[in-house]
């Protein structure tokens, strides 16, 4: 499980992170449940990064569903909230492996985002020509390639619409604004 939630702090920032020693639990907590719906993110297990790059546990779960707070490193506000298929295919992601078949995954990012490249799921940061985004208020669907037809998957989207980000590679995923 340890190795599950490392994978979703690497999916907030797409590199490892860590919170400053100084951030308060009580603070990360409530920053990880703004990604999701009360209903969803009073229940989640909330995980958090130490200063020395180590995964802390700092609520335990009862609903399946797993939240991040926001990387104060990053641009823009990215707490999230997934699903444990979500967690699966983002393993997949950052271990540049095939996604789990047949394992469609939520995940909620209702603070938005600083999305990264839309085309490159591996852009360490924003740099020409790379197509960084920022979203927001948004939920993903993952793992779910063949129901996205339909969907622009151009470089430079529309981000208060619908679309697909990373197209054409194995992580390609459905990205929803809901404002």
């Amino acid at each position: 499980m340890k190795r599950l939630l490392t994978v979703a702090v690497l999916c907030a920032a797409g590199s490892a992170l860590a919170f400053p020693a100084a951030a308060d639990d009580a603070e990360l907590i409530k920053s990880a449940e703004a990604a999701a719906p009360a209903a969803v993110s009073s229940g989640a297990a909330i995980y958090a990064m130490d200063d020395k790059g180590e995964m802390r546990t700092l609520r335990e779960g009862t609903n399946g569903f797993w939240c991040m707070p926001d990387n104060p490193a990053s641009p823009g506000p990215d707490p999230m909230c997934g699903d444990a298929n979500s967690m699966e295919w983002a393993m997949a992601w950052i271990g540049k492996t095939e996604p789990p078949q047949g394992k469609v995954g939520f995940m909620y990012m209702l603070a938005g985002g600083s999305d990264g490249s839309n085309t490159d799921p591996y852009a360490p940061g924003p740099e020409e020509g790379n197509n960084w985004i920022e979203t927001g208020p948004h939920v993903m669907i993952v793992n779910a390639m063949d129901m996205m037809e339909g969907y622009p998957d151009t470089p430079e989207p529309d981000t208060t619409q619908p679309y697909v980000m990373w197209a054409g590679t194995p992580y390609a995923h459905l990205m929803i604004p809901i404002e």
